[in-house]
This record gives structure tokens, sequence and C-alpha cells, in this order.
């Protein structure tokens, strides 16, 4: 029979789990992980050839880069967005809409190599960047591939009414924390190293965004669903081993 304060964690770290789930595939999904504001620029100044260029597949690292920067760039593991003038004529009215342009990263992309100076194919590889862009791409989905994984276990558990495989669910939880963590971190560092090579303009003002945010967000509640799960299997156990001795006894 399981003891109240037993149930309590573990509906606790499984709401826990149910959050950071959510939170990560939000993350995952959207298109916010870090933002440029740039002044608001008059629809003479984006030509068609910017546009193009940034929304074609074969549009290299620095190229895409300076459309960010220039007309409030938004970046995301899968996609990139600018926001332009409707009519990008010579003229346009004074109040012009605003349209949105996202393009995907492929699969190509994103394991492509980056070199010293963006958009030079001459200057050799940047090995750094090359493997914090790849890794920042594939720890979200490792972690939410181990969130599953426990979930499911934990469903198998549910089903034999045992406590037991709490443990292993708990290392699975601790494991994705510690991969959410890791692309986190190398988020980070990517976009560091990428504005040391590529810097952006004075009057453009850049943060990371509320689905970076929300990524942070997970990974702490991932690593306390952990400790909950591993804290409510052992302490049981060994409440368990106890009782036993002692009616033995």
């Amino acid at each position: 029979m399981m003891d109240n304060r037993f149930a309590t964690a573990l509906v606790i770290a499984c709401v826990l789990c149910l959050i950071s789930t959510i939170y990560m595939v939000a993350s995952i999904g959207t298109d916010f992980w870090y933002e440029y504001h740039s002044p608001v620029r008059n629809a003479s100044e984006l030509s068609s050839s910017i546009l193009e260029e940034f929304i074609s597949m074969d549009a290299d690292e620095k190229t895409y880069t300076d459309a960010l920067f220039r007309f409030n760039g938004t970046v995301g593991l899968w996609r990139r967005c600018i926001t332009v003038p409707q009519n990008s004529h010579w003229y346009s009215p004074p109040e012009t809409d605003m349209v949105r342009h996202c393009v995907s990263f492929s699969l190509s992309d994103q394991f492509a190599e980056k070199y010293v100076e963006p958009g030079n194919h001459n200057s050799g590889s940047d090995l750094n960047r090359t493997y914090l862009w790849r890794l920042q791409f594939l720890l979200p989905f490792v972690s939410l591939g181990l969130m599953c994984f426990g979930a499911l276990i934990g469903l198998c558990a549910c089903a034999c009414r045992s406590l037991y495989p709490a443990i292993a669910i708990g290392v699975l939880h601790f494991l994705a924390g510690l991969c959410t963590l890791g692309s986190v971190s190398c988020y980070v560092a990517g976009i560091e190293l990428l504005h040391k090579k590529l810097h952006p303009p004075d009057d453009v003002q850049s943060e990371f965004g509320w689905s970076f945010c929300l990524a942070c967000v997970s990974a702490p509640l991932q690593f306390m669903a952990a400790a909950l799960f591993i804290w409510a299997a052992r302490t049981n156990r060994k409440e368990f081993t106890l009782l036993k001795t002692y009616r033995v006894a």
C-alpha cells in the first residue's frame, strides 16, 4: 500500500512532467528563441533582391543574418523570420501594413558547416559554431524522447501497480533536463560567437525571446520532477523493507 506522501509526490512530479513537456514542445515549435528589434524601415529600403535572397533556400548565413538585423528578425530552431512592409515599391503610404516572411531551415542547413567568416566559404570551418548549432537542434528532441520514454514506463508501472520503476523514470527525466540545459547553453554560446563575427548595427536591439524562456523554464521543471520520482521510490522502498523486517522479527 502506498503512503499518501509518496502518492502526492508522484502526482506533483507527473504535473511537472506534463508542464515541462508542453513548454518544450512549444519552444521547439515556435520561432522566438532570439529577436532583433530594428527601427521602422521605409518600404523603399527593402529591395526585391533582399527579400528574394532571404527566402531562398541557398541563402548563406551572412545574407539572412543581415536581413534579420535590418527587418525585426526572429530566429527559432527550425525557422527564421523577418517583418517587412507589404508594399515594397519605391513609394508607399506612411502607414504601410507589415508582413511576416518565414523560411524553414532544412536538415542540410541544420548540419551544414559554419565558417570562420560567415558567408565566406574560403575562410575555413568554424568547428565550435558548427557543433553548437547541431547540438542546439538535436538535444531538444533527445530531451522530448527521454520524457516520452519515461511516460511509457510510468504507464507500465501503473498497470503493474509498482513504484519501483519510478527510479528509472526519475533518471530519464534528469537526463532530459541535462539535454534541455545543454541545448539552451549551446544556443547562448552560438549566438555570442555569431555576434562576435557579425556585429548587429548600433540602432538594433536584440534579446532572447519567449521561446527561449520556455526552454529555460522546462529544464528546472524536469529536474524537480526527477528528484520527486527518485525520492518517492527510494523512500518507499526503504520503509517497505523496514516494515517487512519488523514483521519478520
